[in-house]
């Protein structure tokens, strides 16, 4: 049996945004630390909602068009 929930709720670890962004984790902490990107400690670990990784990448975007 898998469990799925709605991408929204989907949740990635740091490497994981270093990967999608092509940037490196220590990077992605930076943006986490500054409050660029939302996230969330859960049992210890560092996880960004992907819906919060998406709306950092779409500002990204209005602010450059």
């Amino acid at each position: 049996m898998t469990i799925t929930s709605p991408p929204e709720l989907e949740l990635l670890t740091v490497d994981e945004v270093a990967e999608r962004t092509r940037r490196t984790p220590a990077s992605v902490r930076w943006l986490i630390h500054t409050n660029q990107i939302k996230s969330g400690k859960i049992a210890g670990r560092r996880l960004v909602r992907r819906a919060d990784l998406e709306a950092f990448i779409n500002a990204g975007f209005e602010e450059a068009g």
